[in-house]
């Protein structure tokens, strides 16, 4: 396994993180336990989640399933790199109530101890913040987190889908407070979404944040979908059946899928293989729903991709450019 700093901490994390949000919508407790040990076995530390995970009536379950792994052998906890998110309502759907959503000193108080209950530890490692809040004051923010991080209930915040804009103001504001500010930034970031190219990876290198992309296959569009659904596998569905119904997507999807079978790579492997040779990436999150998908992950780690087929890759899904350029008309 190969391992890299988190931003500017003295964090050693893994270079692929172990996202669980099918942990209880589509994987059962046991399944979930199971994938969680190969990841811990094969070396993988970094494991993210979030409160609201579970989703509807069952927002928290998905801590409570990592919670109960932790219980179930006392030294796992020691040996993962946990992070969690804050900012949804986690009331039942439809049943908001002031103050018990986004990122007010309130919320947060409250939310990080419902989120040690359910995960069954003492700390978490790195709270995210999962949206921008526009409505409360940074320093309101920042305030409550320094109380969290002196209680040793956090040690690090970082943010997720946040521009970069929101990620200078975040630490400069924490600067200004002598507060620690943010060390990470959560992004949509892969080869057919490489917008975070522009702006916000830039602000997270300037601010010394590891950037950790979400949906590294952009909803499976860069899994293989096509050559699944010429072989009668699981047709395209959400974002990917989405992406397809674009002509000019599809035509970039299947020669995408024809430049890697040239060079007998797999897609899935291969997506995630370029996110890494990406500048300032820490390590994408992958959301497996199986251990036969974590398998597929873990040797994308190990997967070296030649020039020829980093610059066909570039070829069929360009990227902006770089600054000031990129915004050029």
């Amino acid at each position: 396994m190969k391992y890299t700093q988190l931003g500017r901490t003295g964090l050693k994390v893994s270079r692929l993180v172990l996202g669980t949000m099918n942990f209880g919508p589509q994987t059962d407790e046991a399944d979930s336990h199971t994938i969680m040990n190969a990841a811990l076995d094969a070396g993988v530390n970094f494991f993210d989640t979030a409160n609201v995970y579970g989703w509807g009536e069952n927002k928290g379950r998905t801590e409570e399933i990592i919670g109960n792994w932790f219980a179930g052998d006392a030294s796992r906890r020691d040996k993962v790199v946990l992070g969690t998110k804050v900012y949804a309502n986690m009331g039942s759907d439809g049943d908001a109530w002031p103050n018990h959503d986004r990122l007010s000193a309130l919320n947060i108080r409250r939310a990080v101890d419902a989120s040690l209950k359910r995960l069954q530890t003492d700390h978490i490692d790195l709270y995210q913040f999962h949206h921008v809040d526009r409505r409360t004051p940074v320093e309101e923010i920042w305030q409550a987190i320094d109380v969290l991080v002196k209680q040793g209930k956090i040690l690090y915040a970082g943010s997720s889908n946040f521009p970069g804009w929101k990620i200078a103001q975040a630490n400069e504001t924490a600067r200004r407070l002598g507060s620690y500010g943010l060390v990470s930034e959560q992004c949509l970031y892969n080869l057919a979404e490489r917008r975070a190219e522009m702006e916000v990876i830039p602000a997270a290198q300037e601010y010394g944040l590891g950037v950790i992309p979400w949906s590294p296959l952009h909803g499976g569009l860069l899994g293989g979908v096509l050559k699944k659904e010429a072989a009668g596998g699981r047709r395209a569905s959400g974002r990917s059946a989405d992406a397809l119904a674009n002509t000019s997507m599809r035509e970039k999807v299947q020669a995408y899928e024809d430049l890697l079978d040239k060079h007998g790579l797999e897609p899935g492997e291969a997506g995630l293989a370029w996110l890494l040779t990406r500048p300032g990436v820490t390590g994408p999150i992958v959301g497996p729903r199986t251990a036969e998908q974590l398998e597929s992950a873990l040797r994308a780690i190990e997967l070296e991709l030649g020039e020829e087929v980093l610059a066909g890759l570039d070829d069929i899904f360009p990227g902006p450019g770089p600054s000031p350029e990129a915004f050029a008309w």
